[in-house]
């Protein structure tokens, strides 16, 4: 089937729509998440870092980086003719957090980016999830040149609880894009049914 048509003989497929976030640190690779899974251009909304925001945007580990994101990163994927997924990237910086709470209204879940060469930079972002019960995973971006640390080794850094997921991916790649959020999709539904089955009982 192509996707809005159907074969001939059978119904047309009206596809699940879900919201997932993309948060992380500063530079942690969350434009590059977006760009490089989605299906369609996505939208970015990147300013160039002058002197004037050195005071407060810490390039400490990533010196190369020119742009930032000021209100949020846009894409779409279709991981299968049923199932659509929107991906919000929030922007990294603490002055820009108050936007997190409108990104994530109706969010089906997160990705939490890290970077093991700056793992506090994504504490925030854990932090924010959990005291929202929104389901997330974390996501290590394995950049060229960092040391890659057992999945138990940065989830005993985070503290995470034992449910929540680590994966290894490469925010470059699509394939492993994909596999990062497949796991979102998958740790949500699972969260989501345990904690109807809470109330219930």
């Amino acid at each position: 089937m192509i996707f809005g048509r159907s074969e001939r003989g059978k119904p047309p497929v009206e596809p699940a729509t879900f919201k997932i976030l993309v948060a992380g640190g500063f530079g942690v690779g969350k434009t590059t998440l977006v760009g490089a899974v989605s299906e369609i251009r996505p939208l970015h909304t990147e300013e160039y870092l002058t002197e004037a925001g050195r005071p407060v945007d810490d390039i400490s580990g990533v010196e190369s980086k020119h742009t930032t994101t000021v209100a949020m990163d846009f894409g779409r994927i279709t991981l299968r003719e049923d199932l659509v997924l929107y991906l919000f990237g929030t922007p990294g910086q603490e002055r820009f957090w108050f936007m997190w709470d409108e990104l994530s209204e109706g969010a089906l879940g997160a990705v939490v980016l890290a970077d093991t060469r700056r793992l506090e930079d994504c504490f925030a972002a854990v932090d924010y999830f959990e005291r929202r019960s929104i389901p997330f995973v974390v996501g290590v971006n394995c950049f060229d040149g960092s040391v890659r640390y057992p999945q138990d080794d940065v989830r005993q850094a985070l503290d995470l609880d034992e449910d929540v997921p680590v994966l290894l991916c490469d925010a470059r790649e699509r394939e492993s894009v994909k596999e990062v959020l497949i796991g979102v999709v998958r740790h949500a539904m699972a969260y989501t049914a345990q904690h109807r089955q809470t109330v219930t009982t």
